[in-house]
Formats: C-alpha cells, structure tokens, sequence
C-alpha cells in the first residue's frame, strides 16, 4: 500500500474519531487508583496514566481536541489572510503599503514565540487557543495571497472585467480567488500540521487546553515526570502526534503535486 493511501486512511479515521468521539462509550476522566502508572491490559490497550485514567481514551479524547482547534484556526487564518492580502494587493497603492508593514512586524517575531506571547496575555484556555494561533496564522496566508494576486490580476479577462465596469467585489471573488485557489488550499493543508504541533506545544506549556480536558501535549506533558517507570504516558500521544503531522504533510505533498499545472506538463 502507497504511503498516500496510508496517510488518508490515517487522517479518516482521526477526523472520525474526531467527529464521533462524544457518541462513543469512552471515559478518559474516569479514575482507578489502582491501576495508576500500570501497563498496558485487555482493559486498557495502552495503559493508564498518573491517575489511572485509560491513556487510550484520553487519546481519543485529545484526536477531538487536536481536530478542532486545527479546523478553526486553519478556517480562520485562511479567511483572514486571503481576504487582507487579496484585497490589499488588488487595491494597491496605501493598502499594500500598509499590508506589508503590518506583515514585517508580524514576521520580524519567531511563530511559536508570538503565539506563547498572545496566549499569556489571553490566558490558558481553548478559546484563547484559537484567537492566539489564528493572529499569528494568517500572516502566511496573506503574503501567499498577495503575491498570487499581483500576478494574476494583470491578465486579460481580469482587465476586460475592469473595463467594463464590473465591481471591485465582484473582480476579486470571481476572477482573482478562483486563480489564487490552488496554492491556498495546499498551504491550508501544510498549516493544519503546524496548527497540531503549535497546540500541543502550547499544551505542554501550560498555555493551551486545561485540565480535565485531555490534549496530546498535556499528556506529554503529564507523562514526562514518569518517563524512566511509565514511557507508555509519553510514547503513545508522542506516536499519535507524530503520525496525524507527517501524515498531513505526506497528503499535503501529493496535493501539491496534483494542483501544480506546470509541474504536470513536463
């Protein structure tokens, strides 16, 4: 079997398990004293964690956590940035001036930095999660799409539309964004792996998802004080996290490949 392949059924079923995680008979809050720090059993596949909670539905309960703050961050910054860069550069002049100082500032800070930042100002939680990772997402997505827009809005069918009288709305929805589709979604699909990793980090710091709801890197970071006498606390959000990002760069690639006219013809 491809590699593609495996990674597409690796992401469906983690988008399943995502989708149909609350509908499925798991307990990752339920605790037995007893069975803190053991191995794995035919009751729990991967054993439990420092509370005797099951690490394989904390693991499952995670894949949702994971899941959603990628979808919203990736939709949001997508959004964002496509719209301030497209209409930016389309528009010209102060407006793109005024766009690619904004951009260098956001640029001139390290991502993880900026993001570590905007979530201790906000403060721990999901919500703030998503605003702090989306502010620091959309700036890719902009000069992505400035940069599409610039040499794409010079062609003939953009310059009839102008000619005619059509609305500045209307050139950039449906002559410019159908254009500049293409790089975007495969960008989107990159930025879905960086939002994974950028959560779970996050997570481990403290930063993001709080306790009792379960999140890859707080269970990384949970498990690390336990590494020498539990590894399984570490390994098993570790290979989870691992496989969803090199799986979602993997697809990413072939998309990439797929859309890319120029790299088709020859």
């Amino acid at each position: 079997m491809k590699a593609g392949r495996v990674a597409a059924l690796l992401l469906s079923a983690w988008v399943l398990v995502a989708l149909l995680q609350p509908y499925l008979p798991l307990h990752p809050e339920r605790m037995a004293l007893a069975s803190i720090l053991l191995g794995p059993d035919r009751h729990a596949w991967l054993g439990y964690d420092d509370l005797g909670r099951p690490v394989l539905h904390r693991l499952l309960a995670g894949a949702r956590t994971s899941c959603w703050v990628a979808g919203g961050v990736v939709s949001l910054s997508l959004l964002l940035g496509t719209l301030l860069g497209s209409v930016a550069a389309y528009l010209g002049g102060y407006w793109d001036r005024a766009l690619v100082v904004v951009l260098d500032i956001f640029m001139a800070f390290p991502g993880i930095l900026l993001a570590i930042a905007l979530a201790g100002l906000l403060g721990p939680g999901i919500g703030n999660l998503l605003i702090a990772l989306s502010l620091v997402g959309w700036v890719g997505f902009a000069r992505l799409a400035r940069a599409q827009v610039l040499s794409v809005k010079q062609r003939g069918h953009v310059q009839a539309a102008v000619a005619l009288g059509t609305r500045r709305r209307h050139i950039v929805l449906r002559h410019l964004l159908p254009l500049i589709a293409a790089p975007l979604v495969v960008e989107a699909t990159f930025a879905v792996a960086a939002v994974i990793v950028a959560e779970s980090g996050l997570s481990f710091l403290g930063l993001g998802v709080q306790p009792p709801e379960a999140s890859w890197g707080s269970m990384i970071r949970d498990g690390v004080r336990y590494l020498l006498v539990a590894p399984h606390l570490v390994l098993a959000p570790g290979v989870a996290l691992f496989s969803v990002v090199l799986s979602v760069n993997l697809l990413g690639d072939r998309l990439r490949d797929k859309l890319d006219v120029r790299g088709a013809r020859l």
